[in-house]
């Protein structure tokens, strides 16, 4: 009869920290956006299995979640859109403070912005000690074409809602320091959205980027207006 192999168990704890935090890394980052969406208890809530293994186990992994994943600070899904609880006011502070980047997501509603579309306290955002970077994707520019005029307030209402969305975001969470900006093919990089959009980061000091996603030079634009490309 052969002898059984005696059990030992994996020391994970023994790993060295940065092997630890890229075993992380694996199991919990993800490439897309997170936001309010009906299939988040398939994609998301099992990678919470971690949490639950120890104390120590969960302090070192939330760090990871929610500082090496992007949020979005507004829903966007149909059956989200109007709530009036976003994601980040559903989170408790503490996981609030590791998130490093939030995305706002400019052009659902344009003809009528959702009424939770608000920076009001209840979104945490002053509690995001770590937060640095904000990403905005533009989906439309309705102050670019006359053919949106018929179905808005004016040609610069949306215009005016995103800005003063931006500068709510960025006097409540003052520590961000880059502003990234990607669009569908149809939005104009000067257009009238994106000029204001620009010029309240760049009134502000922040550094503005431009990404890849439709063709613009991806680089960086310092507040003296030298365009550096990546």
């Amino acid at each position: 009869m052969a002898t059984p192999i005696p059990f030992t168990p994996f020391r994970f704890f023994d790993l060295p920290s940065e092997l630890r935090i890229r075993i992380y890394e694996y199991h919990l980052l993800t490439p897309d956006i997170i936001d309010l969406d009906p299939q988040n208890h398939k994609q998301i809530l099992p990678r919470f299995n971690v949490f639950y293994a120890c104390r120590r186990m969960h302090e070192e992994a939330f760090r990871v979640f929610y500082g090496g994943n992007t949020f979005r600070l507004f829903p966007t899904h149909g059956r989200f859109i109007n709530t009036k609880w976003p994601l980040l006011s559903r989170m408790p502070a503490r996981y609030r403070s590791a998130i490093h980047t939030i995305e706002l997501c400019l052009g659902p509603g344009w003809n009528k912005p959702p009424q939770g579309w608000k920076i009001e306290p209840h979104l945490g955002l002053e509690d995001m000690r770590s937060l640095k970077r904000l990403r905005i994707f533009i989906q439309m520019d309705p102050a670019s074409s006359p053919v949106f005029s018929e179905f808005c307030i004016s040609r610069e209402y949306y215009t005016l809602f995103c800005v003063d969305l931006l500068s709510g975001i960025m006097s409540n969470a003052d520590g961000i320091d880059l502003v990234k900006f990607e669009a569908f093919p149809s939005v104009d990089q000067y257009g009238p959205l994106m000029s204001a959009l620009v010029e309240e980061i760049k009134t502000r000091g922040k550094l503005v980027k431009y990404g890849p996603f439709q063709g613009w030079v991806e680089g960086c634009l310092t507040m003296k207006g030298q365009f550096l490309v990546k």
